[in-house]
């Protein structure tokens, strides 16, 4: 994987060169600023201008200690930018944040040279002197919801390939390669390594697939051009479960597979599933799973299985 800047980063920065050289010092400044929204510095040495890669604020300029909080809707986003990592990979972090530093860790430690750009989204109120200091954090009020938080982070991508990743997963080798060769097919929309399917909509069982229903949260990539075109979790679904089966619905109803793509991986203990009480667990779970039914019911068309029943 490359991690040098795109050509359009080189583009803006031979603009601004020419720029300078013309003393037009304000369309100069006006590159710069272009430069730095793609994620990346302009150093002017003796040599010449150097482009380096810059640590994100996060959505706001850093207070003196970090990032303030802010709403999910005042995230500001990169969407719109050209992609300046070769991949963002997105933590949420409720809670047990040495997991997620653990997770940040290990994709560095067996991805060295690749351009990563590691978006955490806090919803905890953590010390944010704990993050390295080349994350990109989000900072969102206590007991923000799990997909509005997630959401606050996909507006963040600045990588063409996006993984949503649980802190419970720590990776083994090289994970990134596999999934964006994966989605290199542009019949493929979501991957990772942990798919499930059924035939019902109501019983879901694992599966090596290559083909399945869906791809669980615990590591699940999709392309950026997806989230550019609206794809989002369901802002109604505040606990994480079955979360990941209804994007996957999304992503299947436009036309597109849910493949799974092993990478090595380790999964440790989830903590949201170990630390909630078994019946508010299953309060949240079955208040989930019906709100998915609710929108998908009948869609038996989308299943791996297949259906020739009408669509409900």
């Amino acid at each position: 994987m490359r991690a040098e800047p795109p050509d359009e980063v080189r583009r803006l920065a031979g603009e601004r060169q020419r720029a300078r050289d013309g003393r037009d010092y304000a369309a100069a400044d006006a590159l710069r600023d272009r430069i730095r929204e793609a994620g990346f510095e302009v150093v002017d040495t003796p040599e010449g201008p150097v482009l380096k890669r810059r640590a994100f604020d996060g959505p706001d300029e850093p207070g003196p200690t970090g990032p303030r909080v802010v709403r999910p809707s005042e995230v500001v986003r990169l969407l719109d930018q050209p992609p300046a990592f070769d991949a963002s990979v997105q933590w949420l972090v409720q809670g047990w944040p040495d997991d997620v530093i653990r997770g940040i860790d290990s994709f560095r430690r067996h991805h060295p040279g690749a351009a990563i750009q590691h978006v955490v989204v806090d919803a905890a109120d953590v010390d944010p002197g704990m993050w390295p200091e080349d994350v990109d954090l989000v900072r969102l009020p206590a007991g923000t919801g799990w997909a509005t938080a997630r959401n606050a982070g996909l507006v963040r991508a600045a990588g063409p390939v996006v993984l949503v990743v649980d802190g419970s997963v720590e990776a083994d080798g090289d994970v990134l390669g596999p999934l964006a060769a994966t989605l290199e097919d542009p019949a493929v929309g979501v991957a990772g390594p942990f798919g499930i399917v059924t035939e019902d909509l109501r019983e879901f069982h694992g599966s090596e697939g290559p083909d399945v229903d869906a791809v669980e949260g615990y590591l699940m990539a999709v392309r950026r051009e997806l989230i550019l075109r609206g794809l989002r979790f369901d802002e109604k679904f505040r606990f994480y479960r079955t979360c990941d089966i209804e994007l996957s619905f999304q992503v299947k109803a436009m036309g597109l597979r849910a493949t799974v793509s092993k990478v090595p991986v380790r999964r440790h203990e989830h903590r949201m599933w170990a630390n909630t009480p078994e019946d508010r667990r299953r309060s949240l779970s079955k208040r989930n799973y019906y709100r998915f039914l609710d929108r998908w019911r009948g869609r038996t068309d989308l299943l791996v299985a297949g259906s020739p029943e009408p669509r409900g």
